[in-house]
């Protein structure tokens, strides 16, 4: 299982990234991780129980990579749902680089089937995404990998 990490000014946010559900959505931002595209941009954007939106190089919501990407609609996992990671667009096949993490299902459904979904918060750091506002900073992003083959209760 991929995961990738968000250092930010209100703590740590992991999340699991939808490798399958998702490919190539998830390699355009393993790669923008990669180039610490994502380290000290801010949180433009914040929604009351809505979401957050990050991944503008401008803080503003006008910028990205300088590219577009491909969306990514029919996966399993394609549901907007608290902690999910979903790519901005401006329409079909638009998204590069600026994302939001989903805090309310009831306020973003209509994000389903427009938006691609390509990750989401893992439990533990749900309290640290409720804390999140505008221009809070992502400090440092990086990737991990856990063995998911692995039982953790099996280890002695």
């Amino acid at each position: 299982m991929k995961l990738v990490r968000f250092y930010t000014t209100k703590g740590e946010i992991e999340a699991e990234l939808y490798t399958e559900d998702a490919p190539a959505t998830v390699e355009n931002f393993i790669e923008l991780v990669e180039d610490g595209f994502y380290d000290g941009l801010v949180f433009h954007q914040y929604v009351h129980d809505t979401f957050v939106k990050t991944g503008c190089p401008d803080a503003d919501g006008t910028g990205g990579p300088g590219y577009f990407i491909k969306s990514e609609l029919n996966g399993m996992r394609q549901l907007h749902d608290i902690g999910v990671l979903s790519m901005c667009n401006a329409g079909l096949n638009t998204s590069g680089s600026q994302f939001v993490i989903c805090l309310d299902r009831n306020n973003v459904a209509h994000l389903d089937g427009n938006h691609t979904c390509f990750g989401k918060v893992r439990n533990k750091s749900l309290d640290e995404l409720y804390l999140i506002r505008r221009f809070d900073m992502i400090k440092k992003a990086e990737l991990d990998e856990l063995d998911d083959t692995v039982d953790p209760d099996a280890i002695d």
